[in-house]
């Protein structure tokens, strides 16, 4: 037996119990017995995890052989991911998102969502005055394409055709469909692009404003600004307030890009990028019910009050999600 064989032998020898105990232990948990573990066997396996650490550790100083290496690699990989791994379900993992994660990360941004809710704001009073005052104005903020025949020289029927008859459903339908369309890409990309200094998600979010603040100038005009409200509010609540979330989220990360303290860029944008990455995750979902709003409750609904009323409701649960302090969970 050469001497590199015998100093393997000996330290196998000498350690193999532990080894052999965590196999076990490891098998038994894999097999999906986990909870059948004592409580004995579940203090015992973090320490086995870090006694197979160390004599891998030594293994590869000494350059014992390679197979026993591969042999440590392995096991310590596999208890590795049990002992500090999620061991968590899917259905924890969701539930754990909607009642902490989400809303917790939501709290955090709420000088980042303050700031896009103003941008956005203050665009759409840029917007609506700016028409106000000079309707050619319009035709710059809504192209042609983005306004499909709503804009200035439509007539007061034709306009309030698009928010009550029931024969200009399937226009209503392009058009409803095309604003959730545009305001989900404005979402995305303004998380998306926040890195860039935070400049781009600003300017997504103002252009979003000055349409809207262009589109309800417009419909003011003919007397009918309350009733598109109910008519966009229905959904644009959440909608908006998606796009807002997504940009608070983009300020986040911009943010940290151009502030990283002691860190270094990357890492400040790792860091932000979790709690960024979470209300996101949460935004997607948003944009989902506002397109169940949109596809269902605003064709149907027909009744400014109660398109009113949804959008009201809809707001108060929305903040009251996010913003109202919970019991905390063990």
């Amino acid at each position: 037996m050469s001497g590199l064989e015998l100093r393997s032998h000996r330290f196998r020898a000498e350690r193999e119990a532990d080894w052999r105990r965590l196999e076990r232990l490891l098998a038994k948990a894999e097999r999906g017995r986990a909870a059948s573990l004592s409580e004995d066997e579940l203090i015992a396996l973090p320490l086995l995890y870090r006694t197979v650490v160390s004599s891998l550790s030594v293994a590869r100083a000494t350059s014992l052989d390679a197979s026993l290496i591969a042999y440590l690699e392995g096991l310590a990989t596999r208890s590795y991911f049990f002992v500090y791994g999620a061991r968590t379900r899917l259905r924890e993992r969701l539930a754990h998102f909607f009642r902490v994660a989400w809303p917790a990360a939501i709290k955090d941004l709420w000088r980042e969502t303050a700031v896009a809710g103003l941008i956005l704001v203050a665009a759409a009073i840029v917007g609506y005055v700016l028409v106000t005052q000079d309707p050619d104005w319009y035709g710059s903020i809504l192209p042609g394409g983005m306004a499909q025949g709503r804009d200035p020289t439509a007539s007061t029927a034709a306009l309030k055709a698009v928010l009550y008859d029931s024969h200009q459903r399937k226009g209503l339908s392009v058009f409803a469909t095309f604003l959730f369309t545009h305001n989900a890409q404005v979402s995305i990309l303004a998380f998306a692009l926040g890195f860039a200094f935070c400049v781009p998600t600003a300017l997504l979010i103002a252009g979003n404003g000055l349409t809207l603040g262009a589109l309800l100038a417009l419909y003011a005009s003919r007397g009918l600004g309350l009733q598109l409200c109910g008519w966009l509010f229905i959904h644009g609540v959440t909608e908006l307030f998606a796009t807002i979330l997504a940009g608070a989220a983009g300020f986040r990360i911009g943010w940290a890009v151009m502030f990283p303290g002691e860190r270094t860029r990357l890492d400040a944008a790792a860091a932000a990028g979790r709690t960024a990455g979470a209300a996101m995750g949460g935004v997607v979902i948003m944009l989902i019910v506002a397109g169940v709003l949109e596809g269902f409750g605003r064709q149907l609904i027909q009744i400014d009050w109660a398109r009113w009323s949804i959008a009201g409701v809809t707001l108060t649960i929305w903040l009251a999600y996010f913003y109202l302090p919970r019991r905390r969970t063990g």
